[in-house]
């Protein structure tokens, strides 16, 4: 199998070794696309006294972990790309994972922020002091940070979720998740199941199938998979948008506004889904000649109620002649083979997980303790993981979620949400400084009455009534994920900082 990564920028920020603590103004948990952007942003407000805390020993987050072959963007990466760093250089229209993670390699050194990371260091705990009004942080490496804010940048899709298959610690031969891809893994003429249909086996099973010798899928549900190749930008167009930039300006705008118009269909309006639908039921019928492998492939929930994903070559690999497609739950897992709840045996040498990553727990490595002494992960298991604005929650002064519940979308661009919590969030601390405060924290019923509005909104979309249970939904079947709406209603919400929301001190 041939390696996807990029080569490495080297490690550029060298953490002291002192033990004595380090203090800091604002401190960035993730160098992804949420942390780097918080850290340039603040570079450019002139807030040089920030740190960004990076597990890894490079910048890159979800596009530094996924490494398996075909990995790339579901939204066109004019639009998936910073608007104060847009490119026009684009090789193609949805980028391959190593072209992203260049991208924000190059970001982070251009815009000074490499040096300001300290590698090499996970978060393991930490809590507010409120006498002192300042967060104590602690690393696994065992180092302590001393910040005013702390902001987290960790996402939701970081931790790989595994499933649990009994019997799995028989199995004999190699096994690895697509977020953590064994690159020395030798799948040529291999017996290779691949446990789950999602957005990362959609990608990457083409790539399998054509080395395995045996390719054994195995299915919950089935995707809604819509056709989608992936054009090479011309030359011509790439100096273009590259050299004029009203005309990428434009050309990202075009993007934005036509990926918004699905938000009509996803937030009430389902029925104005079904042309969609048509389309992605002749992408099998065209792909799959075999009408029992049709009916097997084909969704019976709305489309849009899980995230709605394109390939053109995804239907022809599992209609290949070495790939055979099983959705009888798995019973048990052997020395050699995955037995099935109908009894059947299927040998296996190599058994790669497609199984998704912890969203709605995934916040559970945020091990905060509040002003209450409460920590985060047990906080909101008692009252449900709830914020304002998916930025701020009550009990927790001067911690910021970027990309935080209910601010993920199932249409657009993540990037334009991270963007404008980012400078909501450089409001609150211009509003904490221009007060002489230590301290904001926000009330519980501006929270309470957040959450309502936003639930009742998610009661009418499609996540809720398309008649599928999808990641976007926590333990208890509660939307704790998407925005129900526009990204510009989020935009219009984010736009102005409300001191009155908020207690400062």
């Amino acid at each position: 199998m041939t390696s996807s990564t990029t080569k490495r920028s080297p490690r550029s920020a060298k953490t002291p070794k002192s033990n004595e603590p380090i203090t800091t103004k604002v401190l960035i948990i993730g160098s992804g696309f949420s942390g780097l952007g918080m850290a340039v942003q603040l570079r450019r407000k002139g807030i040089n006294d920030f740190l960004v805390l990076e597990k890894a020993e490079s910048v890159g987050g979800t596009w530094r972990d996924n490494t398996y072959p075909g990995c790339a963007c579901d939204v066109p990466s004019l639009m998936y790309s910073y608007s104060f760093e847009s490119r026009g250089s684009w090789s193609k229209v949805w980028s391959s994972q190593p072209e992203i993670e260049r991208y924000l390699q190059e970001v982070s050194d251009k815009r000074g922020v490499t040096q300001k990371i300290h590698f090499g260091q996970k978060l393991v705990s930490g809590y507010w002091s409120e006498p002192e009004s300042r967060w104590h942080v602690r690393t696994e490496a065992g180092r302590e940070y001393i910040a005013q804010y702390v902001v987290s940048g960790v996402g939701a899709l970081h931790i790989p979720n595994y499933p649990d298959l009994p019997g799995i610690e028989k199995f004999t031969g190699q096994a690895f998740h697509s977020a953590q891809w064994d690159h020395s893994v030798e799948l040529a003429g291999k017996r290779v199941a691949v446990l789950g249909t999602g957005a990362s086996a959609i990608q990457f099973l083409p790539f399998v199938q054509k080395e395995a010798g045996e390719l054994t899928v195995f299915q919950r549900s089935p995707a809604w998979v819509l056709p989608r190749k992936n054009f090479a930008v011309p030359a011509g167009i790439r100096t273009v948008l590259s050299k004029v930039p009203l005309t990428r300006r434009l050309a990202r705008w075009s993007v934005y506004w036509g990926a918004e118009s699905l938000a009509f269909g996803l937030n009430g309006h389902s029925n104005m889904m079904r042309p969609i639908e048509k389309v992605a039921k002749w992408n099998i019928k065209r792909s799959i000649s075999d009408p029992v492998l049709r009916e097997k492939l084909t969704p019976s929930y709305r489309i849009g109620c899980k995230r709605i994903l394109g390939s053109n070559d995804y239907y022809p690999a599992l209609a290949a002649p070495n790939t055979t497609v099983v959705t009888d739950r798995i019973a048990e897992v052997t020395e050699d083979s995955i037995v099935t709840s109908d009894g059947k045996s299927y040998p296996v040498d190599v058994i790669i997980y497609a199984t998704g990553f912890h969203v709605t727990d995934g916040f559970d490595s945020l091990a905060l303790k509040g002003a209450r002494g409460e920590d985060l992960p047990s906080h909101w298991r008692e009252t449900g993981i709830n914020t304002h604005l998916g930025i701020t929650t009550e009990g927790f002064p001067n911690l910021f979620f970027l990309l935080g519940p209910n601010t993920g979308l199932g249409h657009n661009s993540v990037v334009f949400m991270i963007e404008q919590q980012i400078k909501y969030i450089l409001k609150v601390i211009d509003a904490v400084d221009s007060k002489d405060a230590q301290r904001i924290d926000v009330r519980s019923a501006v929270q309470g009455k957040f959450n309502d509005d936003i639930q009742s909104k998610l009661a009418n979309g499609v996540w809720t009534n398309g008649g599928c249970t999808s990641w976007y939904l926590d333990s208890l079947g509660v939307n704790r994920t998407v925005w129900p709406g526009f990204t510009w209603q989020y935009w219009r919400a984010t736009k102005d900082f409300n001191a009155a929301e908020y207690e400062i001190a």
